[in-house]
């Protein structure tokens, strides 16, 4: 397709409304077209704003006092009687709060296991793809400049000698409509990706630790403001190892 088709697109994918395959389409697209790749950073940056500028009310002091007249203004044992022919009524508001609660950590954990779904899809669809990195080096310092320009974040990458690992390349994704660099490193012919990206929004679900999704380990963190995700088919322990030299890159 071309941009002009392509453009008519960006604001149902910065919204998550588009179909899966479409989604797929225009991600891979925008990999080789900076144009729509800025456009589509542009407007999730302004969604952000005004999304933060949303949450910025604070309730005044003077709103706090007032409030607190109020409820001190109330005659004495008027609260309790006003409990006694409520209590039925407040203990099945207590069941449906609790039932509210439930529902909200299920769709939290819901949320959590699409965000990782489309990780071990990222992971394999890349590895899958005649071109899996579009910076092909094994020099970390080749590799990180090229991403320059390209995300509103830097790295940096871990120092491999001494270790079984060998970084191929890297390549920008989007994962939840976040730019992100994506990294590739081999270890014993297996492929590891390394996705790293700004820590808000939907990544933020994530939270931190170790799990499996498709058959795949997973490992991920948050680190000064940016996202880690270490992916890979290789043993748990392969996948630690890398992490872990990512935490110390990135606190170094």
């Amino acid at each position: 397709m071309t941009c002009e088709l392509w453009e008519t697109k960006i604001d149902a994918y910065v919204d998550g409304e588009l179909a899966l395959e479409e989604e797929r389409a225009l991600r891979d697209h925008m990999r080789s077209c900076p144009a729509c790749s800025q456009d589509a950073l542009g407007r999730i940056e302004l969604k952000r704003a005004v999304h933060s500028a949303g949450k910025r009310y604070q309730p005044s002091d003077e709103f706090r006092a007032r409030m607190a007249r109020q409820v001190a203004a109330k005659p004495a044992g008027e609260g309790w009687a006003w409990m006694r022919g409520w209590r039925p009524r407040l203990a099945a508001v207590a069941v449906v709060l609790v039932a509210f609660g439930i529902s909200i950590l299920h769709v939290r954990s819901m949320q959590r296991q699409q965000v990782m779904l489309q990780i071990a899809d990222l992971h394999a669809s890349n590895l899958a793809s005649a071109n899996p990195v579009d910076v092909v080096s094994s020099d970390k310092h080749t590799v990180k400049p090229w991403f320059q320009g390209k995300l509103p974040f830097s790295f940096d990458l871990p120092e491999l000698s001494g270790t079984q690992f060998e970084l191929l390349g890297g390549r920008m994704v989007f994962v939840e409509r976040e730019p992100a660099a994506l990294l590739v490193y081999s270890i014993r012919k297996h492929k590891i990706s390394v996705i790293v990206s700004m820590d808000r929004d939907g990544l933020e679900k994530l939270g931190s630790g170790e799990t499996s999704v498709n058959s795949f380990h997973l490992e991920t963190w948050s680190q000064r403001g940016l996202r880690y995700i270490v992916i890979s088919d290789t043993s748990e322990q392969d996948v630690h190892v890398l992490a872990e030299l990512f935490r110390k890159s990135a606190g170094s």
